[in-house]
């Protein structure tokens, strides 16, 4: 349990980082963070893929479909909602909604388990990181609220969070439909299988690249008319940037999340996606050069005290 635990943790570390990109790269357009971040995953899971070669062989059609599926709505989709719901609003607000994956999905885990884990058992953990989740919210909307007098700013604050709903929705089936298929087949590797999604990434990513050279070349409004295209004002930033979120977030985070998934029962895997909030949160203070207000940092006690709840009483 303990080991699946530390690669959970692994994973939060490693995903966090995807929530500070859109900021560092602010004048690049969502799609194009997508795009390189997927591209990047893709290209880093070829050579990965011909190390794997032999097991990746054995994968049936319906595997790749699943690997596909997966690709699509967990990573290409989820990133594409995150990254404008964090250009929009900022850090903080989508960190905060995307928070309430920990609960949502042990929830939904829980609802559809053959053997699910008693109600009054996973309550107390539930309640203590919704309770966590609120403290940071509220602390971080009066902050939005104050520096968005603007109906024009509470209106982008607003889309900002309904693009961040729906990228809760995508990771909430994502992790869900992740472990059902590394528990029904022990026998395979969580490497081979983030490689798998990796490699199906890649035609999604190049699909998205036709499509920004289309939408310029036809005065779409993706992208400004003058953006310097395949790889922006910033070249080497984002070149970096992509391959660092591609290597780390993408396909290593990947790999430990699928090691914690194959160890640890759904309803429990699903609230340890809380390392991610966590680790969001500190990286975003960080960028902004601020230390976290009281009640988000009582709402931070909150999600570490139902954390640990969540680890004393494992299914």
């Amino acid at each position: 349990m303990w080991i699946g635990i530390s690669f959970a943790l692994a994973a939060g570390l490693m995903w966090g980082l995807v929530f500070v990109a859109p900021l560092m790269l602010a004048d690049y357009p969502p799609l194009m963070l997508t795009v390189g971040r997927y591209l990047a995953f893709g290209l880093i899971a070829l050579p990965l893929g011909w190390v794997d070669r032999h097991a990746l062989a054995r994968l049936l059609r319906r595997d790749w479909l699943q690997a596909l599926g997966l690709s699509m709505v967990g990573n290409f989709l989820y990133y594409l909602l995150l990254s404008s719901a964090i250009q929009r609003a900022g850090a903080p607000l989508p960190t905060v909604i995307i928070g309430t994956l920990p609960v949502v999905i042990a929830i939904c885990a829980n609802l559809r388990s053959h053997k699910p884990l008693p109600w009054p058992k996973l309550a107390p953990s539930l309640v203590l990181i919704a309770l966590g989740i609120a403290c940071v919210n509220h602390s971080e909307l009066q902050l939005l609220l104050a520096s968005a007098q603007e109906h024009a700013a509470l209106q982008r604050y607003g889309t900002g969070a309904l693009l961040a709903l729906g990228a809760v929705a995508c990771w909430t089936w994502y992790p869900i439909r992740n472990a059902d298929w590394l528990q029904a087949h022990p026998e395979a590797s969580p490497r081979v299988w983030a490689t798998a999604q990796g490699l199906m990434t890649l035609p999604l990513a190049l699909l998205g690249w036709a499509l920004l050279l289309l939408a310029q070349a036809l005065g779409w409004p993706l992208l400004d008319a003058d953006f310097a295209l395949p790889l922006g004002p910033r070249a080497l930033d984002y070149v970096g940037l992509m391959l660092a979120v591609g290597l780390l977030s993408s396909w290593l985070g990947t790999l430990c999340w699928n090691e914690a998934s194959q160890r640890l029962p759904t309803g429990l895997v699903g609230q340890l996606i809380v390392f991610e909030s966590l680790a969001a949160l500190s990286y975003a203070f960080a960028l902004r050069g601020q230390c976290p207000q009281g009640l988000t940092l009582l709402g931070v006690g909150f999600l570490l005290a139902g954390l640990i709840w969540a680890l004393r009483r494992p299914a």
